[in-house]
């Protein structure tokens, strides 16, 4: 399943504030339904900066063993 980062190009949606919600609920999904068989979400970004900031909160989620 692939997401893209939702209003954080055009529409001028903050991608620090973006990218926390999209990762706490993507990975608090996965935690709740191991049976869907969905084994992959890969999240779609535009530029290396949107890159940063997903690798940056998805690192201090992991860190952190938040799972939703």
């Amino acid at each position: 399943m692939a997401f893209p980062s939702i209003s954080t190009g055009a529409y001028g949606y903050p991608v620090d504030e973006a990218a926390p919600i999209a990762l706490e609920t993507a990975m608090g999904y996965l935690a709740l339904q191991e049976e869907s068989g969905l084994e992959l979400v890969r999240f779609v970004l535009y530029g290396r900066q949107a890159y940063e900031v997903y690798r940056r909160v998805l690192t201090h989620l992991i860190e952190s063993g938040s799972r939703d």
